[in-house]
């Protein structure tokens, strides 16, 4: 389990992997708002996800909420794995695809 953050010039990419879940929220919440103060645009990868409880998925959402306040891109890398999509459904949030957005 785990969350890392990538730097370039032009954006900055967070990895998920494994569980993503209240116990690694703290983390998740730290490098969101590492990556929103860059201005730099943010890529969010599922590749290695296995699962999000509603703590991630609140995070996640609203770092698209600013980023899309602040002007900024805010898009997914890679394929979403399918109990992430169940999850994000069962919670009531909207498609993964409603959030993705172009700086």
């Amino acid at each position: 389990m785990g969350i890392s953050l990538g730097k370039s010039d032009a954006e900055m990419s967070i990895a998920l992997e494994g569980k993503i879940d209240i116990a690694c929220a703290a983390d998740l919440k730290a490098l969101l708002l590492e990556a929103l103060q860059s201005g730099n645009d943010v890529v969010i990868s599922f590749g290695d996800a296995t699962g999000l409880d509603v703590t991630a998925l609140q995070l996640l959402w609203a770092a698209g909420q600013q980023a899309r306040h602040s002007g900024m891109g805010f898009r997914l890398s890679g394929q979403v794995p399918e109990p992430v999509s169940t999850e994000l459904v069962e919670a009531g949030f909207q498609p993964f695809s409603v959030w993705v957005h172009a700086g």
